[in-house]
């Protein structure tokens, strides 16, 4: 099975091949099923479809991983706690949220975790402002800053994360700047490529909009002078 590395593909067929037991933790943030458009496909289930698929990648993501963490978002909250009742929920809050739900702003959102993975962490709270839309080419992304503190805070120095939906790459991003090993799943070929640009930029110092357009030999001139 290979590490470090960005795998394009259905996530259920690609976890099928991974042996029990695996990797250290999943940690991840799936579709939520609210509409949105992620390019090739609309995350626009009917209710009972999307939820007997969640719960075939979740089995599959506790068969392989000591420990399971994800962010489900506040609408598939009920189903996540009745349906599979985690070990912890966590409030991820949002100290620069400005969305607008029915009576005021969403200012939080919640965290599960499944399993016994390593914990550094021992507060139900975690604080780290959001970024915007579209960041890193994806419409809906999570901050860099939340992940590496999730890395950190539930697995070791060198342990394997696994990211069944990784998107633009933001988990596999935090869990090399935290030393440790990764393998990101996604059915996307355009996330793919960004999440492959974005990491390569850990190893090049190239930052992707300059590495695009062809500037790395100057990013690399003022590196080493």
């Amino acid at each position: 099975m290979q590490e470090n590395v960005i795998i394009c593909g259905d996530c259920l067929e690609v976890m099928k091949d991974f042996p029990d037991g695996c990797a250290d933790l999943v940690l991840t943030d799936p579709p939520y099923n609210v509409g949105i458009d992620y390019g090739q496909h609309m995350d626009d289930m009917p209710e009972y479809f999307y939820y007997e698929w969640c719960g075939k990648w979740f089995s599959e993501c506790q068969r392989i991983a000591k420990a399971v963490m994800f962010t489900p978002g506040i609408a598939n909250l009920d189903f996540w706690l009745t349906q599979y009742q985690p070990r912890w929920v966590i409030a991820w809050i949002k100290s620069n949220s400005m969305r607008r739900i029915t009576i005021g702003f969403n200012c939080w959102e919640p965290i599960l975790l499944w399993g016994k993975p390593k914990l550094n962490i021992y507060r139900d709270i975690i604080e780290s402002p959001t970024i915007p839309q579209r960041d890193n080419g994806h419409p809906a992304p999570k901050p860099i800053a939340l992940f590496e503190q999730l890395t950190v805070g539930f697995s070791e120095s060198d342990s394997l994360i696994l990211d069944p939906f990784c998107g633009s790459g933001t988990t596999c991003l935090a869990a090399k700047m935290s030393g440790r090993r990764y393998i990101g799943i996604d059915i996307s070929p355009e996330y793919c490529k960004i999440a492959e640009e974005r990491l390569r930029a850990v190893d090049t110092g190239v930052p992707v909009k300059e590495a695009r357009n062809g500037q790395g030999a100057l990013f690399e001139c003022l590196r080493t002078r």
